[in-house]
């Protein structure tokens, strides 16, 4: 049976969210808002976790995971930024975007795309997913919660825990948020590449590097 937390949207209880936090590194499976939807996320060294986030979403291991960083320092740890990429991401970060970039070594081989090393990056605009961020002070390993032959992402906290309380540790309730997920950017190539439009607005990203 799944933990419930109740949390602020503007101002995150300390309290609740250092407990997030604690079980996340102890292994947790939680479900946690961000400014696009509701997302999946789970300790950054925890392979079995990130296998249950798989299994939750119907996905094999190509599929990209995402992660969910609380600034662009700690997103360049994890990802290789040139000053053209670095201008993009702080004109568009934090927000509704996630970025294709190549991975640096700190990345774990699982988590980077298998043939290209590259990783999907992401600040998100919300105080719960950001206060969990600076509580955790290291990236969550994330993926949009959108269960097996589902178009939307699901968006109701108290409905999360009914579906998934037995596939899920924990549910944080951050109160309603939207149903698109986020952009994706493949920002490898000579020009930004649009991958999946969502939430965040692709016109930053149109005109040439």
């Amino acid at each position: 049976m799944s933990q419930f937390f109740t949390i602020h949207p503007i101002n995150p209880q300390p309290r609740l969210i250092k407990q997030a936090a604690d079980l996340v590194r102890n292994g947790a499976v939680i479900v946690y808002p961000t400014d696009s939807c509701y997302a999946l996320g789970c300790h950054l060294g925890d392979k079995e976790a990130v296998g249950r986030i798989r299994q939750i979403r119907g996905v094999d291991d190509k599929h990209h995971m995402t992660m969910v960083c609380r600034d662009l320092s700690e997103l360049a740890r994890y990802a290789r930024v040139d000053n053209v990429q670095f201008r993009l991401l702080k004109n568009n970060t934090p927000g509704s975007y996630t970025f294709i970039l190549e991975a640096t070594k700190e990345v774990p081989k699982r988590l980077q795309h298998p043939k290209r090393s590259t990783v999907g990056v992401r600040i998100p605009d919300h105080p719960v997913a950001l206060a969990l961020l600076e509580e955790l002070g290291e990236p969550l390993i994330s993926s949009t919660l959108i269960l097996p032959n589902e178009e939307f992402a699901m968006n109701d906290a108290e409905q999360i825990r009914d579906l998934l309380q037995h596939q899920v540790d924990l549910v944080v309730d951050g109160g309603a948020v939207g149903l698109e997920p986020t952009t994706v950017i493949d920002l490898t190539t000579d020009i930004p590449v649009v991958v999946r439009f969502g939430k965040g607005d692709v016109s930053p990203f149109l005109s040439k590097k």
